[in-house]
This record gives structure tokens, C-alpha cells and sequence, in this order.
């Protein structure tokens, strides 16, 4: 039924797929399928259903908490052979593309006609729309444009039984918004297999700017004051010392050597509002006590800096062997306290602990460094990003933005959630999949998790 291109069977081929980004737990599935078409899909799952056999979805496995970790799940689907783009719809704004679809691939499509689809997560070159849909991606520029949700018009899905359902959310469908609920359920409700994508007109202008502080409490001061001043930056990200160090030896932007933290802010919209919005900018981080305020003389500046920027976790190899990533949320008055708590975390565990953040939405991304061949070291770090999450939760955030529960969190659901909330969320996942054999232990407390637990190794994300 799926050919030689479909089936993928052997420890060396199967190895490739026991883990996504996160590297901690891993679980080598018994069978890989590769799908090609929505009606190949829908087989499979049938026939697995029919079987009483467990599988997991997974799209370019650009993930960081373990939503695809085949524990204890004996068949793996990828959507990598489903890459066909079936509409193309410039006078409504729209696209529909296959699940397998990369993210940057969509804006490349249409950006010659001024058009881009808005959601960018630091992975966009390589994640796929399938994935973001699972995950409800966003990337630096949520701040303004919104996550994936806020882009979706419609789903087809593939159910743990086999049947396809086509999702509308576009207006005048009614009843009630599916598509939104299957979005960001992380795989554990169905197989996404194609999705129909909102288009963003691509502003007429831009302005990057990047403002330079002596640390992160005066750059989190400086994120609210903007704010305050009545401003919606497009992005509005920080980086701390220890990442600015390890981006400027990667590559060479020119980031001052005595920078406690940066911010880098964009602006987008009319060419004429630009330059007052510049100025207001500038006011607000001076009065925050930035050192040095500039902007990107053309676009070739700017791509540096956003390269610097999205590129920030694969650098940080350049200060340790090894690090890893969390992913929690605190309100955006609240990021001058988060960044204490992190910092005090890190001395008591004798951790040193790098902050890039997305801080216009209070998203935070503390990489902790350490060496994985020290398992001493490997408890502290396990410990350390267990009191971060906590201290988000205690400070009214959440313990993920943009990177999902998947696996890795799922012991965190019961502090973050009631019970009542908690059996909700299992009753809905049981109206979709009530055996419970598509992606099974994850986002919820399972007690069945058999997986090997090694080392932390570098993941990144956001």
C-alpha cells in the first residue's frame, strides 16, 4: 500500500526516529510509515486501529519536549512524504498545503506578491506546518501577529479511527471551532494532514533596532515601557551576556563586548509612522538606562541581526558541551522578577544559565549549560529546570509558550491545572480517541512510560 518509500524497518533507519529535539528520553519505534497521501494515511490508521496497536504522529521532529517519543508506541506515521502544495489562493489570502509542508517554504510561495504567512519559529526553515499546528507554533514575531491558531482557517484530520474530517473555521462555517481545538493537542487527538493557512500582506516597511543594556533587569524595565508607551512592536526579543558572547563569535555582528543584555526590537507597518515610532523607542530604553540604541541601516544589517538571533541556540555549543532549554511563560510586568529567580536558581545550583526570551510575551528561554558527561552536573541541570518552571507558575505564567507538554512535562499538568480541568482535558482527548492508541502519555499523566532515559544533550527552539 505506502511502497519501498513508505515502510521503514531496521535499527539503523529507525534510530533516526526515536527522538525529536528532545534528546533526554528516547524510544525506538518498531515500525516507521511514511504516508504519501491523505487516503494512505487513513488506511494505515484503520488498520492500526482494527489491530488495537498504538502509533504517534510526526512531522520534521523539530520538537523540544518529546510530543513524538515513541514510548512504548510501536508504529511511528511521519507526514515528510505529504510536501504537495493543493491551492493557492491570492485574492482571499490563503494557501492550503500538505502537513509535511516546511513553514518558511509557504512564505517563499507567495512572498513575490507581497504576501507572507506570519508564524516563525526559530525552526522555520526546517519545521513543518503539520508540526505547527500540533505544537500552535509562534517564533519571535507573536508579539504582534499571534501564534498559529490565529492563522488557521482549516484542517483536514485523520481520527484514531481512520476517518478524515475536513475542520472549517472560516467565517459562516458555525458550530462549534474543532479546528482550534485539535490545534496545539500535540498529535493526541488525530493525524493533521493537510491545513488551509491565512496570508499576511507583508508590510510596506520596517525598522530593526537594537538596544543595548548593562543587564536583563534594565532591558525587562525597558520591554514594559515600550509597551506603556502605547507601541506593538512586530518582535521584541532579549538576549543576555552569555548568549550575546556565543552569537558574536558565531557570527560577527558586532554586538558590543561589555553588553549586559540586548533587546532587539522591529517595528513594521506605514513608512511615514516608522520614524516617530523610532523615537519613542529610544526614549523608552534611555529612560531604562540603554547604553547604545541603533538601527539596522538596510536589510542586510537586519538579516545579520536576525540571524544572530534565530540562530542564537546552535551557538551556544561555543560556551559548553552540552545545554538545555526550557520553555516557560510569567506575565510581561513580571520578567524583571523571572530573571532574578533564574539567576538565583543558577547560583544554587552552581549553574551557569544563558536568558534568550521572546520578551515582548513574557516567553521565556533559560539555557542551562553544563557538561552531559558529569552526571553530577546532569541532576543539577533536571533540578534546576524543574524550579524554573515552578517559579513561572508561581509568578502566574505557564510552564510552556510555544514548545508543548509532549512528554517532558507532563508531570508539571498537576501543578499547573486543578483536577477538575485535568479530567476535562481527558474526557475531550476520549471524544476523539477513546482507546486511547493515537499518541498515547503525553500532555496528560500517564502511569505507563516505558522509555530509556539518558542524558540531556543541546536542544534548542523559539
Amino acid at each position: 500500500m505506502l511502497g519501498e518509500e513508505g515502510l521503514l524497518t531496521g535499527e539503523a533507519a529507525l534510530r533516526v526516529y526515536e527522538c525529536d529535539g528532545y534528546t533526554l528520553e528516547k524510544a525506538r519505534p518498531a515500525l516507521v510509515l511514511l504516508p504519501a497521501t491523505t487516503q494512505e494515511v487513513s488506511r494505515s490508521v484503520e488498520l492500526l486501529h482494527k489491530a488495537g496497536i498504538a502509533f504517534v504522529p510526526r512531522g520534521a521532529g523539530t520538537g523540544v519536549s518529546g510530543g513524538c517519543l515513541p514510548a512504548d508506541i510501536p508504529v511511528m506515521i511521519g507526514t515528510s512524504r505529504m510536501r504537495r502544495i493543493r491551492n493557492v489562493d491570492l485574492d482571499n489570502r490563503r494557501v492550503e498545503v500538505e502537513a509535511g509542508v516546511v513553514n518558511l517554504d509557504v512564505t517563499r510561495l507567495v512572498q513575490g506578491d507581497g504576501l507572507h504567512y506570519a508564524p516563525d519559529p526559530s525552526s522555520q526553515a526546517a519545521c513543518t506546518i503539520g508540526g505547527n499546528v500540533a505544537e500552535n507554533s509562534g517564533g519571535p514575531h507573536t508579539l504582534k501577529y499571534g501564534v498559529t491558531v490565529n492563522h488557521l482557517l482549516g484542517l483536514e484530520l485523520v481520527l484514531p479511527d481512520g476517518e478524515v474530517l475536513q475542520l472549517s473555521r472560516e467565517a459562516g462555517s458555525g458550530g462549534f471551532d474543532l479546528a482550534g481545538v485539535v490545534t496545539g493537542s500535540e498529535g493526541t487527538l488525530g493525524i493533521i494532514t493537510s491545513a488551509t493557512l491565512a496570508l499576511v500582506r507583508t508590510p510596506q516597511a520596517v525598522a530593526t533596532m537594537l538596544a543595548v543594556f548593562p543587564g536583563v533587569l534594565e532591558a525587562s524595565r525597558a520591554v514594559s515601557a515600550i509597551i506603556a508607551a502605547g507601541l506593538v512592536p512586530a518582535a521584541l526579543e532579549m538576549m543576555d551576556a552569555l548568549v550575546i558572547k556565543a552569537v558574536e563569535a558565531a557570527y560577527g555582528f558586532g554586538f558590543p563586548a561589555d553588553a549586559g543584555a540586548v533587546l532587539i526590537i522591529e517595528l513594521d507597518g506605514l513608512a511615514a509612522a516608522l520614524d516617530e515610532q523610532c523615537v519613542q523607542v529610544t526614549e523608552a530604553c534611555n529612560e531604562q538606562g540603554a547604553s547604545e540604541i541603533r538601527r539596522a541601516d538596510d536589510p542586510r544589517e537586519r538579516e545579520l541581526l536576525w540571524k544572530s538571533r534565530k540562530r542564537a541556540f546552535g551557538a551556544m555549543g561555543r560556551l559548553a558541551p552540552s545545554y538545555c532549554t526550557q520553555d516557560g511563560v510569567v506575565p510581561r510586568s513580571a520578567l524583571p522578577e523571572i530573571v532574578e529567580r533564574v539567576g538565583e536558581i543558577g547560583r544554587r545550583y552552581k549553574l551557569r544559565i544563558a536568558n534568550l526570551m521572546h520578551a515582548g510575551d513574557g516567553n521565556i528561554h533559560p539555557l542551562l549549560l553544563y557538561d552531559e558527561n558529569d552526571p553530577e552536573q546532569v541532576t543539577r541541570v533536571l533540578d534546576a529546570g524543574r524550579d524554573i518552571l515552578l517559579a513561572c507558575l508561581e509568578l502566574g505564567g505557564s510552564v510552556t509558550g510555544e514548545h508543548g507538554i509532549g512528554i517532558e512535562k507532563t508531570d508539571l499538568m498537576p501543578a499547573s491545572f486543578g483536577p477538575a480541568t485535568l479530567a476535562a482535558m481527558a474526557d475531550l482527548r476520549e471524544v476523539f480517541n477513546p482507546r486511547s492508541l493515537c499518541n498515547p502519555h503525553k500532555i496528560l499523566p500517564s502511569d505507563r512510560h516505558c522509555v530509556e532515559v539518558t542524558r540531556p544533550r543541546p536542544r534548542g527552539g523559539g
